[in-house]
Formats: C-alpha cells, structure tokens, sequence
C-alpha cells in the first residue's frame, strides 16, 4: 500500500477537521476568519500539489486509487474550485448558522472530490461519490429558517439516494459478471465482457447513476429546485466540483475502462447529448430566477460535454477536460456575483439585478464577462471549450452522419442560449422598470475570486494553447492498451 500518494486528500482532510475543531473556541464574530484559514490551507496544498513535493504517478490500495495526468488534472480544478466558493462565502457568512460547520463541509465534499479523480475501481467511485452526495444533503438544506432551502435538502436527498440504487445495483451486476470491480483488470477483458448481458446491464445502470450527477436527461428533475433552493455558495460548488466530479469518472470509464462499449453506444450517448442540450436551453427561456436559469444552463451544457464523449476520439477526450476547466471558472464567476446580490435579500429574480451596472460596475462587469462566456461569445474561454467540442463532433461526420445532425440541434441550443443570458445582462444595464438604486459594494475576498476567475476566463479563451496542451496529456493515459501494462494492479496474493 503506498499511501503516500493521498498525502493532498490528507491534507484536505485535516484542514477540515482542525476547522471543525477551532470553530469550538474562536468567537461567532470573527468565525469569517475560518474561510480565510482553509483558503490559505487549500493554496498550500495546492502548491503541494502543483510542485516538487506532489506524489508521482502510481497506485495504491492494491490498484483502487490511481494517481496519473487526468487525476493531477481534475484534482488542480477541484481545488481551485473550493478556495473561490470558499472566498465567495464570506458574503453569505452572517446568512449561515454554523459558518465554521459550513466551511468544514466544504472541505470534506472536496476530499470527495479529490479521490473521485483518483478512483480506479467501482468500490472506491461509489465511496468517494457518496462523500461528496452527503456533504451536499446538509449544505444545500443549510439554511434550515428557509423553506426553499430545506425543501431542496430533501429533493436533493431522494434523487441522491434513487442514483445511488441505480449504482449500487450496476456495480453489483458488474461484480457478478467480470468477478471484479477494478478498472483495468476489467478493461483488460472487456472483449469478453462485452457479451455478456448481465455486464451490459450493470454498466448501463452505473451510467444512470453517474447521469443524475451531472444533470443528463431524464435524470436533470432535481437540478432547478435543489439550484433555486440552496444557498448561492452551495450552488456555486454543486454547479462546478460536483459536476466535473461526475464526469471525470465518464471519462475514465467511457476512454479507459470500456472505450470499445462506447464506441458501440456513440449513437445512444449522442440521442442523451441532444436532448439534454436541447431541454436545458429551452426550458431557460421562461425562468425569471438567476439560480433556476442557472441549473437550466447547467442542464443544457451537461449536453454539450455529452457530445465529447459521444465522439469517442481523442480530441473529445482532451474537449471534455478544457470545457470542464473553462466552465468551473466561468460558472464561479456568475455565481460570485449572484451571491453577492442575494446575500441581503431573499429573491434571486432578475429585478434584483436591475440596475447593477450602475450600482456597482465591477460587479455587473463580471457577471457580464461570465455570461457572455457561457453564451459562447468569442475570445473567452467558452467559446474556444463549445467550438473543441464541435470539432471533436465534426471528426466523426465523415463516418457517421449523425454526428452533423448532432452539431446542427447543439447549435440551435447555442443560439437559444443567448436570449436567456442576455437577458440578465439587459437587466443589469437597461432594466425595463425601476430598478433598485442601493449600491452594491462586493467585499475584498469576494473581489479576488471574480478578478481571479475574470483573468482565468479571458486567459483560456485569447490564448487557450497551454490549457489545450495540458488538457492533451491528462486523457492521454486513457487508452486501455496502455492503461493496464502502465499501471499493473498488483498480484491477489500481495493483499
């Protein structure tokens, strides 16, 4: 066993429990300095992380936790994501009975996260998906004096607890058929699996767990309640870390573990793409409240990173893992804002943005920035992670007609998009009625997360060559022809 290779998931681990622990002493008034510790102890992993003293590539617990490019990948967004919710929560923190509980939370659904990047087996994927499930059932019902927000809590907790049938069932059936629940020993057979019914089955019931993660139709119901009704920090980290968790393990399982099944289910996960696309656009044109048209947004580009992996080629893989770093960036940005405008009010319509833009310019500067890049407006980050994802698409047109049919209804959900967006922008700067004319000033924290998230966007859209390259070499372990020799499970009798 070399545990040295979780030394991040540690580190994480213990920050959240010596946040838990000072919150017993340190005053109610002061508790906002708990963010701005775990902040700082978040940087300090993730230089850990990013530098000399990160873990080489390897594995441990007897294959079960796998540490390579697209673990190191998933694992600098996941972290990135906690300290901008993290900084962002400080507005919300007089909102929040039990700021320091808050903040621990935070912490251990990150944990969650950061070992879902490392999960090579189904044991482990179920495990480090429900940390991440049951942080959230106490974060999203955190305000327990709102209705909306304890209503979301038990929503969001029985759609949790239906995925989780749906993948228990699935990895069982799994289990039974390949007599093993470890990525590469099953990727290594599954020629043989491939016929076998009962796998089929099982696989299939995985995904549909995996597809109520990442909001995929039909399995979005919870999405725009559970958005509207939790806290905007929370939602903020649902919308981001909880997503990109999800589709990590699409990744690993769709180009690593069974690429060949994939391949034969392109049209299956094209049809899922479409329509998920499709719905969430659609469905956005009637909402009025920012975190409802939010979770319709999150909807619709479930869609669009659904087409990467329905394309089945090395440019969808290397797409996925751009967009999903684009769009963590871009979705803190919008939600940064949204918090800062519903902290001291109960209603997140688009009339309490009226009038932004002169209430307070930065901020109506970032929540346009973000927009625009979700909209897919050039140069930002957004519209460089949509057209990735279109070429990897257009590769498959020569072949497979299907996939320009594809292209074309992802594009009408681009288009549709705009209104919606933009929508929020016009309020911001042409309200239609009188809009609300109290300043609003974002505070310092709050500040550098959307200055952080501001650069980041315009970065990886004027010049996205280096988070493209990056993105390359995370999925380019992938292949199941190399994955297993790579990174050999060790021997039964070694356990």
């Amino acid at each position: 066993m070399n545990s040295s290779l979780l030394v991040i998931e540690f580190l994480v681990a213990l920050l959240g429990l010596g946040v838990l622990l000072a919150d017993l002493w340190i005053a109610p008034s002061a508790r906002r300095t708990l963010a701005y510790v775990a902040t700082t102890g978040l940087l300090l992993v993730f230089t850990i992380h990013a530098g000399a003293l990160a873990p080489a590539d390897g594995t441990a617990f007897g294959g079960m936790f796998l540490v390579d490019g697209l673990a190191n990948f998933f694992k600098s967004i996941f972290l990135v994501a906690a300290m901008v919710v993290l900084m962002v929560s400080t507005r919300f923190a007089d909102r929040l009975n039990g700021y320091g509980e808050f903040v621990a939370l935070i912490l251990f659904a990150t944990v969650g996260m950061l070992l879902t990047a490392s999960a090579n087996d189904f044991i482990l994927m179920f495990v480090s998906l429900e940390l991440i499930t049951v942080t959230f059932y106490i974060l999203v019902s955190f305000q327990r004096n709102r209705l909306s927000s304890v209503e979301a809590g038990v929503k969001y907790l029985i759609f949790g607890a239906l995925a989780a049938a749906f993948m228990v069932f699935g990895i069982t059936l799994i289990f039974g058929s390949a007599n093993s629940t470890n990525f590469f020993e099953i990727a290594a057979k599954q020629g043989e699996l491939a016929k076998s019914p009962v796998f089929l089955i099982g696989l299939l019931l995985t995904f549909v767990g995996l597809g109520f993660k990442i909001s995929a139709f039909p399995f979005q119901m919870w999405t725009p309640d559970v958005y509207q009704g939790a806290p905007a920090p929370v939602t903020a980290f649902l919308a981001t870390g909880s997503k990109a968790a999800g589709f990590v393990l699409i990744l690993r399982l769709a180009y690593g573990v069974v690429p060949e099944l994939s391949a034969k289910w392109s049209h299956l996960l094209l049809g899922f793409a479409v329509i998920t696309a499709l719905y969430g656009s659609f469905c956005g044109l009637a909402q009025r409240s920012v975190k409802r048209l939010m979770g319709y947004s999150s909807i619709s580009n479930a869609g669009f990173l659904l087409l990467g992996i329905a394309a089945a080629n090395d440019t969808g893989s290397s797409a996925v893992a751009f967009f999903l770093a684009a769009y963590v960036f871009t979705t803190l940005l919008v939600f940064a804002g949204v918090t800062v405008v519903t902290a001291d009010g109960e209603t997140d319509d688009f009339s309490a943005f009226g009038g932004l833009g002169q209430r307070s310019p930065f901020l109506a500067a970032g929540l346009t920035i973000g927009l625009v890049s979700l909209a897919g407006v050039p140069p930002l980050a957004g519209f460089f992670a949509k057209f990735w994802l279109f070429k990897a698409a257009a590769l498959r047109v020569a072949d497979d007609r299907w996939f320009l049919v594809a292209i074309l209804a992802a594009c009408v959900a681009v288009v549709i998009s705009f209104y919606y967006y933009f929508g929020i922008i016009r309020a911001m700067y042409w309200p239609r009625h009188t809009a609300e004319s109290t300043p609003v000033e974002p505070s310092i924290p709050v500040r550098l997360a959307m200055v952080t998230c501001i650069a980041a966007v315009i970065l990886m859209g004027v010049f996205p060559g280096g988070l493209v390259s990056v993105a390359r070499q995370a999925v380019a372990g992938l292949g199941p022809a190399t994955a297993p020799a790579a990174h050999a499970a060790p021997p039964v009798a070694a356990h």
